[in-house]
Order: C-alpha cells, then sequence, then structure tokens
C-alpha cells in the first residue's frame, strides 16, 4: 500500500493534474471525445473562429514582404531590371500594416455591449464571415490604389473588432467556473496556430503561387468556416436541441451565480475608469498585445531584411513562436486551473505569478535579440519570448470574470480597445525606427519592446485583484418576472457575462 501511494505521489504530474482538474458532468464518455459534450464542440468551434480570426489578420505582414519583394521585370527596350511590384517604403509599409487595427479599436466596447444584446454568438460569427469577404477582395483593390488597400484594412479590423469581445457573452452562459481557464486558453490557442499556419502557409503561396492566392485561401476558409458556426453554435445552452440533458443541468447549476437572477445590468463607467484592477488588466493587455504586435506584423521584414531570409523561410521562421505559444497555452491553462482547484496561491495570486513573471522572461528574451543578431539567436530568443506570452494570456485574458462577470465583455472591450492602441502606433513608430533596416536600427525596436515588458510587469503586479469588485453586485437591479410565478426570477441579462 506504502509502494502503492509513493507511485502515486512520483506519478506522472500532468496525468495528476489532469485527474485533479477533472470534472464530472454526468455524460458517460471519455473527455477526447469531444464531440459528445456541447460545450467542447463550442470549444473547437471557437479555437477555430480564433484560427480564422488571426490568419486574416497576419496574412498581410507576410503578403507585404512579397509584394515589395524585387523581382526581375521585363521592358521594352529588351532588357531588364529588378523592382518591387508595389514600391512602398518603410514608412508607408507601416501605414498599411497598421491599418487594420485603426477599424479594430472602433468597434471594441461596442462589440462588447452590442453582442450582451443580441448575443456573442451572432457577432462572433459576423464579424469573422465579414473580414473573409473584405480578404477575398483584396488582390484587386490593392492594384488599384495603396490608400484603397488601406481602407479595406481599416474595415476589416472594424469587422473583426466586434468578434473578439463578444465570445464573452457566450463562454459566461456555456462554460463553468471550474473548467473557465482550461477550455478559455484551448480557444484562444487557437489564435496562434492560425498565425503560425498562417505564415508558414502565406510564405510558401506567395513564393510558388503569388501573393493574391494568401487572400483567397483564407478569405474562403473563414466563409466556410462560418457556414460551422451558423449550424452548430447557439448562445445558451438551453437553445441548444442537441444537448445532453446531463450536461445542461451540470453547465446551469456551476454558472448559477450570472444566471439565476432576472437582471438589468447597469454600466458604472466611471468606476470603471477608477479602479485599478481594470486599469492592471488593461495595462497588461497594452503590454501583452506591444510586443505581439510588433512581431506580428515586423517579424518577417526584420528576418528578410536584417538576417537576409528569403520570403518563403522568412514566413517559415516567422511562425515557430507562435507554434510554441500555442503549445504553452494548453500547460498555463491547465496548471492554473490545477494550482486554483489544490488551494496553493489564492486567484489573486496565481494571477500575478503568472502575468509578471511571463513579461520578465518576455524583456530578457527581448533584450537577448537585441544583442544577439544572429540568425539561429533572435529566432530561438523570440520564439521563447512569444512562447511565455501565454503565462500571461491565462492571466490576464481571464482577469474580467474575476473582478465582475456580469461586466466582463464590456470589461475586456474597454481594455482591449486601449490593447489595439499598438497596434496602430507600433507599426508606425516601427517604420520611423528603422528607415535603413539596418541591425542596430532593430536593436532600438527591441530596446523599446523590452522596456514596455517591464513597465507592465511592475503595474499589473501592483494592481491586480483576483476578486469580485464590490461593484460588481451593487449595479445589478433584479426585477421579478411576469411569466414566472416561483420565488426565482428568470434571466434577462443585457450584458451577460463571459478576455482576449
Amino acid at each position: 500500500m506504502e509502494e502503492s501511494h509513493n507511485k502515486e505521489m512520483n506519478g506522472n504530474v500532468p496525468e495528476k493534474i489532469t485527474r485533479i482538474c477533472a470534472v464530472n458532468d454526468g455524460i458517460d464518455a471519455p473527455k477526447w471525445k469531444f464531440w459528445k459534450r456541447r460545450r467542447y464542440i463550442l470549444t473547437a468551434m471557437t479555437f477555430l473562429g480564433f484560427f480564422n480570426m488571426l490568419a486574416l489578420r497576419s496574412n498581410v505582414s507576410v503578403a507585404v514582404t512579397a509584394m515589395t519583394t524585387k523581382r526581375t521585370v521585363d521592358l521594352e527596350n529588351g532588357t531588364s531590371e529588378e523592382e518591387p511590384e508595389f514600391n512602398w517604403d518603410s514608412k508607408m509599409q507601416g501605414l498599411v500594416l497598421g491599418s487594420y487595427f485603426y477599424g479594430y479599436i472602433t468597434t471594441q466596447i461596442f462589440g462588447g455591449w452590442l453582442g450582451a444584446k443580441i448575443g456573442g454568438n451572432i457577432l462572433f460569427g459576423a464579424g469573422i464571415a465579414g473580414t473573409s469577404a473584405l480578404t477575398l477582395l483584396t488582390p484587386i483593390l490593392v492594384k488599384m490604389n495603396v490608400y484603397c488597400f488601406v481602407g479595406l484594412r481599416v474595415l476589416e479590423g472594424a469587422f473583426e473588432g466586434i468578434s473578439f469581445p463578444s465570445i464573452q457573452d457566450v463562454w459566461a452562459h456555456w462554460i463553468p467556473r471550474q473548467e473557465r481557464n482550461r477550455l478559455a486558453t484551448i480557444s484562444y490557442s487557437g489564435r496562434y496556430i492560425g498565425t503560425f499556419v498562417c505564415m508558414t502557409v502565406s510564405g510558401i503561396l506567395a513564393e510558388h503561387l503569388g501573393w493574391p492566392y494568401v487572400f483567397y485561401l483564407f478569405g474562403f476558409l473563414g466563409l466556410l468556416w462560418y457556414s460551422m458556426w451558423l449550424l452548430l453554435i447557439r448562445r445558451r445552452p438551453q437553445d441548444d436541441k442537441s444537448i445532453n440533458l446531463s450536461e445542461l443541468n451540470y453547465i446551469q447549476k456551476n454558472i448559477e451565480e450570472t444566471q439565476s437572477h432576472e437582471e438589468t445590468i447597469r454600466y458604472p463607467w466611471k468606476t470603471f475608469l477608477l479602479s485599478g484592477p481594470v486599469w492592471a488588466i488593461t495595462v497588461a493587455n497594452v503590454t501583452d498585445n506591444w510586443g505581439a504586435f510588433t512581431l506580428l506584423t515586423q517579424l518577417p521584414t526584420f528576418l528578410k531584411d536584417s538576417l537576409e531570409f528569403d520570403v518563403q523561410d522568412a514566413g517559415i521562421l516567422s511562425s515557430l513562436p507562435y507554434l510554441a505559444v500555442a503549445f504553452t497555452m494548453q500547460i498555463s491553462g491547465l496548471c492554473a486551473d490545477y494550482i486554483l482547484v489544490k488551494k496553493y496561491l489564492t486567484t489573486t495570486q496565481v494571477r500575478k505569478l503568472f502575468c509578471c513573471s511571463a513579461f520578465l522572461c518576455q524583456a530578457i528574451f527581448m533584450l537577448l535579440t537585441a544583442f544577439l543578431q544572429t540568425p539561429a539567436a533572435a529566432v530561438t530568443f523570440l520564439t521563447l519570448s512569444v512562447g511565455f506570452g501565454a503565462f500571461a494570456t491565462a492571466a490576464y485574458t481571464m482577469n474580467q470574470l474575476d473582478l465582475s462577470p456580469q461586466h466582463a465583455s464590456v470589461l475586456l472591450g474597454i481594455s482591449n480597445t486601449f490593447g489595439t492602441v499598438p497596434g496602430i502606433i507600433s507599426p508606425t513608430i516601427t517604420g520611423y525606427l528603422v528607415p535603413n533596416r539596418t541591425n542596430s536600427e532593430w536593436q532600438v525596436v527591441f530596446f523599446v519592446t523590452s522596456g514596455i515588458y517591464f513597465a507592465g510587469a511592475i503595474f499589473y503586479g501592483l494592481f491586480v485583484s483576483g476578486e469580485i469588485q464590490s461593484w460588481s453586485e451593487e449595479n445589478i437591479c433584479r426585477e421579478k418576472s411576469s411569466n414566472n410565478q416561483k420565488d426565482s426570477v428568470s434571466v434577462v441579462i443585457n450584458n451577460s457575462v463571459d478576455k482576449t
């Protein structure tokens, strides 16, 4: 017996974590058969939704590299010379790469509010579908005028801006608290798998078939996903005709704190703006996105110009960091749930540990990249930097639900509005910092990014909270339902809850 106990104590740690975090939902089927559980189907479809969202966002980074690469052109006099198809300087490329975020920033809060009003499932799907349709038009419009291209990217950003916060509304109805970190991080990892696949495939397509096929492929995949989303996903589990009764009871029992009363949610906007924990989430969002957007938009260019990789290799190598973070994302979510279930740390301590340590590691790896700009070192350190970012994402993207479940979608909209600012200014600033695209100029870019990571870690560590805030419940007006004669009241949530 003692031997058995020792064997268990020394057993496989991931297996023990999985066992401790396991839940009993009354369904007689192993967890890997995800199609037996509707909330797992939702997780899979949300994963694919984020996959498409980031593929549609990041395809331009590789495509622009191909569009501005010099190629041999035959002249009328019988000679030939090398010139790019689109002769854009670094500032114009910065405008093109950052234009998406001009639209993205305008619809974040609106998307969170509207998703809670009409259903996050509607907006999440429609936003990605709209971006997909516009992506298919890109090869036509870019040849007309560069500013048509910029305008198109602004519209694409606006469509995806409503998608990101609106998914919180769907999660609020579907994901039990004890599964929140795992299922959400699985869904969010679709962003990084999407970026990995997009950058890898885009480099190959641009090299062998031409850059227009980058937009054709991912535009088509986005519309294909949308058709599946319409067929499979409903806003609430009770609206899903295919759900197992045991699973429905399990879900409703474990999210009753957000759905057991008929509520009209009031938004304490002034309190939001004066709340330290809300600003901690916002600063973490800005910090994480500064590094992420800088690499997302500039890494292929850095590898091509500074380290002299060709378009295909630059695309493939640019994708490696996102493969790493997709892997570490699963570990971070599982570890967070394990620590919370075992009560080793409080929720506040888990958020602080994961986010601050991740930012500090990322800052160090950015500094190492700045000083060691060799191909192997740069790819290794940037991959590690992005990989550690998963632990920060697992912390601050779930933090809205810790503070106020019923306000989570709007809180994510607020933090993501500020978090989009780096997507606008980072490519532009980088364009001005690297006019000649030399190693010393790129070094400054990595110094700036490292400094932002350090500052973000300090701020989040000082102000983060993982507890329900006092203003969360003060702003709920409970009303009796005219259709319910019982003591309990039904749910009518103008802003139901569930970020990034």
